[in-house]
């Protein structure tokens, strides 16, 4: 599978989060989340786009610690798990959690290096940095397009929404356009398309289903 563009960039997003984990260790803040709570409840969102009644695979983008890993552990389903990340100190400590796990595989990367049913991408188009919106929206449709590619059945992904109270808006952060994005998918990867926009964070979650 082909890797994502700008090197640059990924090599400040990998260093970002290798220092929230330095920090906070192997727990939501250490993947710039503010607590448990949320982490699910993201995760519910995302794993809407996965058919939990048969065996499947699923591609981890910007994997982190790998807490999706137990997520879907919990849900008492049959699943391969292939988690991807930039950064990684953050790909050693998924490796030693989920050390034994055969359905587990971990690699350093920008882009996923295999096909499998289902691509979830949780947290990974928010800090920008110092990029402008030009580049971020760039590096979001290339990831995007490497999503689609990697993914049979079909992919989610959230964004911070522009729809965000403008005064709690941080200007390293990216506050993607929800009805762009859906217009893109929808015109991009599938017919089948769903904007989640109703869970009380501000954000938003598009689910991408392909006809198997």
């Amino acid at each position: 599978m082909a890797e994502i563009e700008n090197t640059g960039l990924l090599a400040e997003v990998a260093g970002y989060y290798s220092d929230k984990l330095s920090r906070h260790g192997q727990s939501p803040r250490g993947v710039d989340w503010n607590g448990e709570e949320g982490q699910v409840l993201r995760f519910k969102e995302l794993c809407r786009v996965i058919d939990f009644t048969r065996t499947f695979s699923v591609t981890d983008l910007g994997c982190g610690y790998g807490a999706l890993y137990d997520h879907l552990s919990s849900q008492q389903v049959v699943f391969d798990y292939l988690g991807v990340d930039v950064s990684r100190s953050m790909v050693e400590a998924a490796r030693t959690r989920l050390a034994g796990r055969d359905n587990a595989r971990l690699i350093h990367a920008g882009a996923p290096d295999a096909v499998n049913d289902y691509g979830v991408a949780s947290g990974i188009f928010n800090v920008r940095l110092g990029r402008t919106d030009a580049e971020w929206q760039a590096y979001v449709e290339q990831t995007l397009d490497a999503l689609d590619r990697s993914s049979r059945l079909g992919f989610s992904f959230n964004c911070l929404t522009s729809y965000s109270d403008t005064d709690r808006m941080r200007p390293d952060l990216y506050y993607a356009d929800p009805l762009r994005l859906f217009d893109l998918c929808k015109r991009r990867y599938s017919r089948n398309v769903a904007l989640l926009h109703d869970y009380g964070l501000y954000e938003f979650t598009i689910l991408v289903r392909k006809a198997p």
